[in-house]
Formats: structure tokens, C-alpha cells, sequence
């Protein structure tokens, strides 16, 4: 009967500590979302008076779903590697156990490269990339003209970091994807846009069509094919700056509010894996010494004396 009951009291044990599990989880605070500019962005900057942010009322769509957001400042031209250190130490810096990467462009592209290579894959519970050229584009190649090249130049000799470019060719990001692994521990998601026929920016025009004839549909920037990374949770009529705020026809809050719906959604279940491998690994309570049987007490002597049975 106390075997029954020890077992009982372990299993009542353990299914209050995995409520509590459920209810941490529940009602933890949700992880930080991380914005990660591409190629030539910012954070936010100051042009005649006024403040302009690189992703255009997004961090206020994400903000209205309960999702802390953090802004981070990248060079604006330099090589992956070096963009790619800035956002590790970003993160680093923040007090949170795990974010969320939401990147654009190019940003994306130096996230991955810091999760695989400068240990963030601690830190980061999912990247989705936006727009990202993970396969490269063509656009790229026009560094290597005459007059891009010069200008390039020109901004290295003053002290600033103008390799970008050079990493965003379809061969180079060949290599690229070859020696940089996406990591088993973190999800990876890709949001994919093309320009519609009507309403892009006129800005873009040039390289839609450029890219029509080159790699097939685009946003103006970057090939269709070339955005797709992980799992595609969404596929959009807008161009390269539509998908971050920047175009009157077309409004990418509520795309950003379903990212964090979608990321947050996606802690619970990671949060218990986590608190069920620590349980997992605990030490166990000593156990208790075996309760010992009371030995029954002597019998009497009988008064009678028993007799061998006859054969």
C-alpha cells in the first residue's frame, strides 16, 4: 500500500510542476523583436527637421500586438562580416534571453551570417527575412561599372566601408550559402514580394524590368526566387520599399502585425522544450529510505504434539 501511495504523491508532484510550467509560459514576457536594415538603411535619422525611421510604422504595428521592439544600426554599406558583428553585439547587448530577428534586405542576410558564425544561435529564436536576396541579384554586378566603382572608391578613401555589393552577387551568395548553415535551434521564415505591375515606386521601374528579362519576376531589386528562405509565411504585391512602409499603396502594418502574432505564438511550445529538458536534467531528490515491515510477533507454543502423517 505505500508503494501505491509514494507513487501517487510523484505523479501529483509532477503534474503541479508541469501546471506551473504551462502557466510560466503562458504568461512570460514575450521576446524582444529585433529590425535589421538592409543595404544603405538606418535606424532612424533627422532630415530637415523631421525623424524618419527605415521601417515605416512597423515597429508601432508590432508594438500594438504586446511585442517589445528594438531598432538596431548597421553600417550602411560595408561587407556582411562587418555589418553581421554590429547585430551580434545589438544583441548581445540587450537583456533578453532569446529575440526574434525580423530583417530586410540585406539584413537579413548578415543575420544569418551572425547566427552560424558569431554565436547568436544562443540568442535568436527565429529570423524572417524580408525581401532578402539569398540567392543574390543581379542589380549587384552594377558595382563593378565605372562609375558605381569610382564612387565606391570615393567613399573608402573616406574612411567608410563600401563592400556590400560585393557580397550580394548570385555567385558570391552561391558561396555564401554553402559555408553559412542555417542552425537546427532556430526558425527560419522569409516574407516574399514582387512589384506589381501598377502603383511600384518609379524608382524601381528600371530594375524591375532589368531583372524581367534577367531572373524572371522581382521586387525591383531582388528576384522572386532569390527571397525565399526557410518556411514563406507570406507572399505580397509590393516592391523593395512597400514592403517596409515607404508606398501610399500599399500598407504593410498588418503585415507586421502578423509576424508577431506568429512569433509569439511560436515561444510557448519552445519555452516548455526548454523548462522540460532543465527538469529533465536536475538533479533527483534523495530518496527515501525503504520503510521496513514489522516482523509478526512470535507464535505459542502448541500444547499438542504434532504427529508424522502414516503412510
Amino acid at each position: 500500500m505505500w508503494i501505491l501511495l509514494a507513487l501517487l504523491s510523484a505523479g501529483a508532484v509532477a503534474l503541479l510542476a508541469w501546471r506551473r510550467r504551462r502557466r510560466r509560459a503562458a504568461t512570460a514576457p514575450p521576446y524582444p523583436i529585433v529590425l535589421v536594415h538592409g543595404f544603405l538603411g538606418w535606424g532612424e535619422i533627422e532630415l530637415f527637421g523631421r525623424r524618419h525611421r527605415y521601417f515605416r510604422g512597423v515597429g508601432e504595428a508590432m508594438e500594438e500586438v504586446g511585442a517589445p521592439v528594438h531598432v538596431v544600426t548597421l553600417p550602411p554599406a560595408a561587407s556582411v562580416e562587418e555589418r553581421a558583428a554590429a547585430l551580434a553585439r545589438a544583441v548581445h547587448g540587450l537583456e533578453a534571453p532569446r529575440v526574434h530577428l525580423v530583417a530586410h534586405s540585406m539584413g537579413g542576410v548578415d543575420a544569418r551570417y551572425a547566427i552560424a558564425h558569431l554565436g547568436l544561435a544562443g540568442r535568436v529564436a527565429s529570423l524572417v527575412t524580408i525581401g532578402s536576396p539569398h540567392r543574390g541579384t543581379p542589380l549587384a554586378h552594377l558595382g563593378n561599372l565605372a562609375p558605381v566603382a569610382g564612387l565606391r572608391r570615393a567613399i573608402a578613401r573616406a574612411g567608410i566601408s563600401a563592400d556590400a555589393s560585393e557580397w550580394l552577387t548570385p555567385e558570391r551568395m552561391a558561396r555564401f550559402n554553402h559555408d553559412v548553415p542555417d542552425h537546427p535551434a532556430v526558425y527560419y521564415a522569409s516574407v516574399v514580394g514582387r512589384a506589381p505591375p501598377v502603383g511600384a515606386n518609379p524608382l524601381l521601374r528600371a530594375g524591375r524590368r532589368l531583372m524581367a528579362r534577367r531572373a524572371g519576376s522581382s521586387d525591383g531589386i531582388v528576384p522572386v526566387d532569390s527571397q525565399r528562405w526557410g518556411e514563406v509565411i507570406a507572399e505580397l504585391d509590393a516592391d523593395h520599399w512597400a514592403q517596409i512602409g515607404w508606398s501610399r499603396a500599399f500598407d504593410a502594418r498588418p503585415l507586421y502585425r502578423e509576424i508577431a502574432r506568429r512569433l509569439r505564438a511560436r515561444e510557448r511550445p519552445h519555452r516548455m522544450r526548454r523548462w522540460n529538458r532543465t527538469a529533465a536534467n536536475a538533479p533527483a531528490p534523495p530518496a527515501s529510505p525503504p520503510r521496513s515491515t514489522p516482523s509478526p510477533p512470535p507464535s505459542k507454543p502448541s500444547s499438542t504434539t504434532s504427529r508424522a502423517p502414516t503412510a
